[in-house]
């Protein structure tokens, strides 16, 4: 069986322009959310940036373990039933909607308790706003799903773009009026409002009279959604625990200066998820169809096209760890940048979305297997951890767990897509890059060391000159093929077309 390289996969079968499409709007967004810890650092002290965070991390948890994989199962049911999706979208909303007055009453209720495990009593205080977002949240958690099922990749950019862009003018704006954490909740309210406003409406025009419930497609539903969801809640558990841990363990500031080293990178969702979203709507079509060499072809582009992102960003993270944290989060959280370092590791596996490909076979019993090995391992790991290395011990076993679940996956999908180790991945295309990364880190590290400057400018001129670096590398050793280049320049061409037009359709 020939397989399709990076090189050679056939146009019709890439996931590499709608998803383009979809990082465009995310991409959008970017600079705005990117100031958010930015303001928040500096205009809260370390304790109440600590309770923020806090109050954030339940929610998260909250928000992602209540939906059960009912808003995901989406991406299976939606391209597999089309002329039944209004039926299968109903179901999933009149889902969330209970499970978020759960997680509504769950945050109010026990308020107390999350403040006491939390070792935190300002947590309290702030409940009823966090709860209130996540219902509202929870209740238009479908409408990217469904916008990237029935292949509407723009509206779908512009729905990621608008939320985000919408929710760090909230945060931001409020936050520098009124200085007080109960606003940022306000804020985040009265977006989460407008958005499901949007969801409601946009789901009655599209689906119209056929957005009714159906019992029999619920329990089809259930039966894929409920093992896909106790895997995401085993998953939140193992994220979280550390951090848990921490909270529970030290004060409200201690636990800010491991949140800061555990920072999540904005552009690492902003390419994976709709990649991987891209991805398995399109291998689900081909497998429908049983083109099973079309479906490895497609799994192939989208590791490809991660990797030429997450590599060089993982590598540019160490480079200017230091820079990076003091920048965004000024000179007293210098602590988190041995964290930050070790966490930059989870970048370079997100390169590789097995769960995506896992949930096209309806693997979901197997993924609930993986997380459950990946939590068994960092519970296992944290208090030897925690004495051995501090804070950073938990950073070091969330990545060892991380790579455990990765490597188990791909050998599960190895035997789905029928394929020999040596064809799993396109393993020369993933040597050069690391190859080209390598010589980019090399570049900017000797730069780096000839700069005796502020901290801002060290950051800028280090990151260009690794940015320009890798570029050139990448672009002129071979390692893009002709429609990868003409791809790349016409999405960053029209970029600006794009996001006129987006400001246009606002004004009207």
């Amino acid at each position: 069986m020939t397989v399709a390289m990076p090189g050679t996969t056939p146009r019709t079968e890439s996931v590499f322009k709608p998803a383009l499409s979809l990082m465009g709007g995310r991409m959008i967004a970017f600079a705005a959310t990117f100031f958010i810890p930015v303001v928040l650092a500096r205009v809260f002290g370390p304790a109440q940036f600590g309770t923020y965070k806090q109050l954030f991390l339940i929610q998260s948890s909250v928000y992602f373990i209540a939906q059960l994989g009912m808003a995901s199962s989406l991406f299976y049911f939606l391209p597999r039933g089309p002329q039944q999706s209004g039926r299968y979208v109903a179901n999933s909303l009149l889902f969330l909607c209970v499970a978020g007055l759960g997680g509504f009453a769950l945050l109010v209720g026990a308020a107390p308790q999350f403040a006491r495990s939390m070792n935190n009593p300002a947590l309290s205080g702030y409940m009823f706003w966090a709860g209130l977002y996540l219902f509202l949240m929870m209740l238009s958690a479908p409408l990217e799903m469904v916008l990237i099922s029935r292949h509407k990749y723009a509206w779908a950019s512009a729905a990621y773009a608008l939320s985000d862009l919408a929710r760090a003018a909230a945060f931001i704006v409020l936050v520098l009026l009124f200085r007080q954490l109960e606003w940022l909740l306000k804020g985040a309210v009265m977006v989460a409002s407008l958005r499901l406003v949007f969801t409601l409406l946009y789901f009655r025009k599209e689906f119209r009279d056929s957005l009714q419930l159906d019992r029999s497609l619920l329990k089809n539903q259930l039966a894929y959604a409920l093992p896909f969801g106790l895997a995401v809640i085993v998953e939140i558990f193992q994220a979280s625990l550390p951090q848990y841990v921490v909270s529970y363990l030290t004060d409200p500031a201690t636990f800010a200066i491991f949140a800061v080293g555990c920072l999540q990178i904005p552009l690492v969702d902003f390419a994976a998820s709709p990649t991987s979203d891209v991805m398995m709507v399109q291998m689900q079509g081909r497998l429908t169809q049983g083109r099973m060499q079309a479906v490895l072809d497609i799994w192939h582009d989208a590791s490809w096209k991660l990797a030429l992102l997450f590599f060089p960003l993982a590598a540019l993270v160490v480079v200017a760890a230091r820079e990076i944290i003091v920048v965004l989060y000024t000179p007293q959280y210098l602590a988190s940048v041995p964290i930050f370092m070790v966490w930059s590791a989870l970048i370079l596996l997100a390169a590789f979305p097995v769960d995506g490909v896992l949930r096209v076979f309806a693997q979901t019993r197997l993924i609930l297997a993986l997380n459950l090995v990946r939590l068994a391992i960092i519970a296992g790991l944290m208090k030897w951890s925690l004495g051995a290395f501090h804070l950073l011990g938990p950073a070091l076993a969330i990545v060892l767990a991380a790579l455990v679940f990765k490597v188990a996956a791909l050998a599960r999908i190895k035997t789905l897509l029928e394929t020999p180790l040596a064809k799993l991945l396109p393993w020369r295309d993933l040597t050069n890059l690391l190859g080209a990364t390598a010589g980019a880190s090399a570049v900017a590290l000797v730069v780096k060391s000839q700069l005796h400057l502020a901290t801002l400018p060290v950051l800028l001129a280090t990151s260009a000159i690794y940015v320009a670096t890798y570029v050139t590398l990448v672009w002129n050793f071979g390692l893009l093929n002709a429609n990868e280049k003409l791809a790349i320049t016409g999405w960053v061409q029209k970029v600006p077309g794009r996001f006129a037009q987006a400001l246009d359709y606002r004004k009207g």
